[in-house]
């Protein structure tokens, strides 16, 4: 087995690299030496392809798709990845399917959920098979999905109006939120799609299902985008009693939450964007039952 596993941020709301581009979205690009897995697809296809020719990452090489939830910004080149990709494994959540609407302070509602085509019966004629993850699973080569996430925490909330109905009666807990997480000779590694869940939820959930492994690395989108004084000086607590040495928010963290974090953690936060690369020396730790 390779000694070493990557992270690039493929998609990413900011860029700042030759001929990189930034959207509102998140994919992850995650390589060992055997294999090749994106976790979330960004909004679309367009720049996705795009980041991907100009960072020099083959589409066609993915070996597995994860989702982390079924938001469009996450899914929407899903369909053009297993296209160009072919027969791989998809794993999500059932729920990441559904379709979900968002509700601004104005009160314009919006349809945010996955694309169209990205229908079940689609899904499982290009994939080699669909996975439905309601629990821990292994993606493959030490990589694992979290599957869903319990809400522990009384203070996190899944950090916006969204709701199952175009109406917007029915609010969404959004279930179907995950995480991605590997081992490394540090810790672990984990890597954030939105945090619908709350990222203290997560990162505990985690660390139960490594039965109290430390946490080295938190890459990607808490979601902290719209906290409360009161959620971020707790969530900010919780982090510091974690311990963790490296600290990438990004996505849907939001400016005022990177500033805090950034300046609570100025020895482990990083600034990310899309073609940020961070590379760690796996191990042989156990992995989750």
């Amino acid at each position: 087995m390779n000694d070493s596993i990557s992270a690039t941020f493929l998609v990413e709301n900011t860029a700042f690299g030759p001929n990189v581009r930034g959207e509102h979205g998140l994919a992850f690009w995650i390589e060992t030496g055997d294999s090749r897995v994106m976790f979330d697809t960004g909004p679309g296809p367009e720049v996705l392809i795009h980041n991907a020719a100009t960072l020099g990452i083959d589409l066609k090489a993915t070996d597995a798709v994860v989702l982390s939830h079924g938001h469009y910004d996450h899914t929407g080149g899903l369909v053009e990845v297993l296209r160009q990709a072919g027969d791989i494994p998809l794993f999500l959540h059932p729920g990441a399917l559904l379709r979900r609407y968002s509700k601004s302070k104005t009160g314009d509602v919006r349809e945010i959920g996955p694309p169209a085509e990205a229908d079940e019966s689609t899904l499982k004629a290009m994939s080699s098979s669909v996975t439905f993850t309601r629990e821990p699973t292994s993606v493959r080569d030490g990589i694992w999905v979290t599957g869903q996430v319990p809400r522990w925490t009384e203070y996190e909330d899944t950090g916006g109006a969204f709701f199952l109905d175009s109406a917007c009666e029915k609010p969404d807990p959004i279930e179907d939120d995950q995480t991605v997480f590997f081992d490394t000779r540090d810790g672990t590694v984990v890597l954030l799609g939105c945090c619908h869940a709350g990222v203290v939820n997560t990162l505990r959930y985690i660390q139960e299902l490594t039965k109290g492994r430390s946490i080295h690395a938190v890459l990607g989108g808490t979601h902290l985008i719209s906290a409360s004084p009161d959620r971020m000086d707790r969530t900010v607590q919780e982090l510091q009693a974690m311990q963790i040495d490296l600290m990438a928010p990004a996505h849907c963290t939001g400016a005022r939450a990177q500033a805090r974090v950034a300046n609570e953690f100025p020895d482990s936060w990083t600034p990310c964007h899309v073609g940020t690369r961070f590379e760690f020396v796996r191990s042989g730790h156990p992995t989750p039952a």
